[in-house]
């Protein structure tokens, strides 16, 4: 990319908004996991759609890559510059621009993080509940189909995004989706859109689906002598149909770094954190029945949080575990897997994703969204140690093939990104190459995103 052309008419563009410094570049160069830095070669922050698609007009133009950027929290490189380019941080783009309460709507920027939005919407009595734990942007959020810790009562983005503004390689800006509550008019581009990563087009505005804050809420925590005996739980309460808002798991392990790190008296036990949203007698049952089933399947140190602050400190513990295994071992990295199985599978799955954690000599505590089959291993490693992280990559190969073979998925949350396309051809077979032919459809040129989630030219299933 030498073009002195480009260089001036994108700087004519964005002005101030353009940055080639190498602060500013090896900032957008790096993740938050193992993969190698890849700094784009030039940084631009958009302030309207229309920036966009003039953007793209130029860099389909001089065939320039183009990658998107929300907050760099994503675990899989999804955000890195591989092939250099144009990196589009969209920070600047991060306005509430209408909420529609009566309709339970709202329409966002991509820049926007979920608890700003949260924040903004505290006196409509409405909440945004897609709780992926890392602060990201909604537009991050929905390239990766984010789900999180109450996916399994509000479900994943793919059941909270209404409506998307999306602008494509070639500059086109296109509207997917409505306002209405269903629709059965053409083909779902929003969902298409949904999970593409920034391969397809970048998003630029977004309606989201919102629920009612709820009267009362009641969480609570419970150790368990057996992870069989947690996950049993879990399945017995979807079972009897008891309305979980959050059901998280963690092992023993994170339950002792908790207490190093958060001054906690958990027993060091694998333990089961929930909890409930509705009117105050509702909430009040739910709990009650929830407490006869942990009794009896054996659970104990039975703990409700009661107040707002107790609640809070709870969940910003589990939202803190990324943080606190790190912190465990000073100075490590972490390779965070991430594979999700049908749930009647799942206690087999975690109890197997340790044994082959233990077979590879490494540090990996477990955790995981319970309720919907999805949990991760936290893979404590040497920076300097390329053997360590070699044997890390294997478990994470490991659990995926284990996944697959169980009728699950090499992904629940993560998304693939660069670390995990070599397997998609392994989960999709022939339709992973549809995924090819619609990419190549939309950008024939491989600017978006290159060198994620889709087949390569000529690269076959």
């Amino acid at each position: 990319m030498t073009q002195d052309a480009f260089w001036s008419e994108l700087e004519a563009l964005f002005g101030p908004r353009m940055s080639r410094r190498q602060s500013d570049r090896a900032l957008h160069g790096q993740n938050e996991t193992w993969f190698d830095e890849a700094p784009p070669e030039v940084v631009v922050w958009p302030e309207t759609t229309e920036e966009v698609s003039d953007l793209m007009k130029l860099c389909t133009a001089h065939r320039v890559p183009v990658t998107p950027w929300g907050a760099g929290t994503s675990l899989e490189g999804h955000a890195l510059a591989v092939q250099g380019g144009v990196t589009v941080d969209f920070a600047r783009m991060n306005e509430v621009l209408e909420i529609r309460a009566e309709d339970r709507l709202v329409r966002v920027q991509p820049g926007l993080t979920r608890e700003e939005l949260n924040v903004e919407l505290r006196a409509s009595g409405l909440m945004f509940t897609v709780d992926p734990g890392a602060n990201a942007t909604l537009g991050g959020m929905a390239a990766t189909r984010a789900s999180g810790t109450t996916t399994v009562r509000y479900g994943s983005m793919r059941a909270n995004v209404a409506a998307l503004e999306v602008v494509l390689a070639d500059g086109r800006v296109i509207r997917t989706g409505s306002g209405a509550a269903k629709s059965a008019s053409g083909y779902d581009l929003t969902a298409l859109m949904l999970g593409s990563e920034g391969t397809l087009g970048l998003i630029t505005e977004l309606t989201l689906r919102l629920h009612g804050q709820p009267e009362a809420i009641s969480s609570a925590v419970c150790a368990f002598d057996s992870l069989e005996a947690a996950v049993e739980t879990v399945q017995m309460v979807i079972q009897m149909g008891i309305p979980m808002a959050r059901i998280e798991f963690v092992d023993a392990e994170i339950a002792r770094m908790f207490n190093a790190m958060n001054g906690t008296a958990m027993p060091e036990k694998p333990h089961l954190l929930i909890e409930f949203h509705g009117t105050p007698e509702s909430v009040a049952q739910d709990s009650a029945r929830f407490g006869e089933v942990v009794a009896e399947m054996g659970g104990a140190d039975f703990q409700w949080a009661t107040t707002t602050e107790e609640r809070t400190r709870l969940w910003k513990m589990r939202h803190g575990a990324y943080s606190s295994c790190l912190a465990w071992r000073p100075g490590c990295m972490g390779l965070v897997t991430d594979v999700c199985v049908p749930i009647s599978r799942l206690a087999e799955a975690v109890e197997r994703g340790r044994e082959i954690i233990a077979a590879a000599g490494l540090d990996g505590p477990i955790l995981g969204h319970v309720g919907d089959g999805n949990f991760h291993a936290i893979l404590l490693l040497d920076r300097e140690n390329p053997e360590e992280l070699a044997r890390a990559k294997q478990v994470g190969h490991e659990l995926a093939e284990m996944a697959l073979a169980m009728g699950g998925t090499i992904t629940g949350e993560h998304g693939i990104g660069l670390g995990k396309r070599y397997m998609m051809a392994e989960e999709h077979g022939e339709a992973w190459a549809v995924m090819g032919t619609i990419k190549a459809a939309l950008d024939p040129l491989g600017l978006l995103n290159p060198g994620k989630l889709v087949p390569q030219p000529g690269e076959t299933a």
